[in-house]
């Protein structure tokens, strides 16, 4: 009679408990009782003494969710991509137009924070980093008519910029 092989076992038993789940799909617990308060899941069946139970089609929605989140789309953008995933008499155009628009607001954001960089880079360019108490950084960051587009900062010494404050 051959010995009981350690090699691990290919099979996965189906259904899992939520820890089980939540390993299996790369998330935290907590973040798939999250999911299915959204609805993103429909509800689970559970054992006798409560136990959430996740089949394999769970899991892989999990796991579906989780990248539309690695990816930056809104719960309700996954929500929706869900929806047509699921749905397989969709057009393919619903889902590019979804992700178009994604495409579209990154750019966006990332447009946002490289002017961010860029007047960090400046404001951190015109502070010396002494001793001294004078930061243009601190003024900046102190100044009332700083508005949420990139700023331009000039390369007038803090003593100067007090000055012409105090004048206006």
């Amino acid at each position: 009679m051959p010995a009981p092989s350690s090699a691990p076992k290919t099979a996965q038993n189906w259904p899992v408990v939520i820890g089980e789940a939540a390993r299996r799909a790369g998330v935290s617990a907590r973040m798939v009782r999250h999911y299915e308060s959204l609805g993103l899941l429909a509800p689970v069946h559970r054992t006798d003494s409560g136990y959430r139970q996740y089949t394999q089609a769970d899991v892989h929605a999990l796991r579906f969710i989780r990248r539309g989140r690695d990816l930056g789309f809104s719960m309700e953008e996954i929500s929706t991509l869900l929806s047509l995933w699921q749905n397989q008499d969709r057009a393919s155009s619903q889902v590019k137009a979804i992700a178009q628009k994604h495409i579209t607001a990154l750019a966006e954001r990332i447009a946002a924070m490289q002017s961010m960089q860029r007047t960090l880079q400046t404001l951190v360019h015109c502070c010396h980093g002494d001793d001294r108490p004078d930061c243009p950084i601190l003024d900046d960051l102190a100044s009332a008519d700083t508005e949420l587009a990139p700023v331009h900062h000039e390369l007038i010494a803090p003593s100067a910029r007090r000055k012409n404050k105090a004048q206006s």
